[in-house]
């Protein structure tokens, strides 16, 4: 597939899952994803100020240490973006998976959120 046509299905994609989930505020932001080839990453978004509360990777050192596969990996990270949730006071999100398929990383990701304590 050509990689300009796969982008923009992509950006497509995501546009249209911005618009149903909406925007994230104060009390309930939004949990955005962006996955890479080796590595996730995962920001909490106050969308009506335009600013990030908080954001974890995997390639965090603490994360980074452990020898697991990419999907333990989005779980740890998971459960380290709940952390920081809980640590600000937030307790429920609006999950946004950026466009990919809620399957394997994201999935994870998701998994590790609601393990740490955050509710969406």
């Amino acid at each position: 597939m050509n990689p300009k046509v796969k982008s923009l299905r992509r950006q497509n994609i995501r546009f249209r899952i911005r618009r149903r989930i909406g925007v994230g505020t104060a009390q309930k932001p939004r949990l955005s994803v962006f996955r890479s080839n080796t590595d996730i990453y995962v920001q909490l978004i106050d969308d009506e100020r335009g600013q990030t509360l908080a954001s974890a990777s995997s390639k965090e050192k603490s994360i980074a240490a452990h020898k697991a596969t990419k999907s333990e990996k989005s779980k740890l990270v998971g459960e380290a973006i709940a952390q920081k949730a809980a640590d600000l006071g937030i307790k429920s999100v609006v999950f946004d998976r950026g466009g990919y398929l809620y399957h394997g990383r994201v999935k994870s990701v998701a998994d590790g959120a609601r393990q740490g304590g955050l509710e969406f």
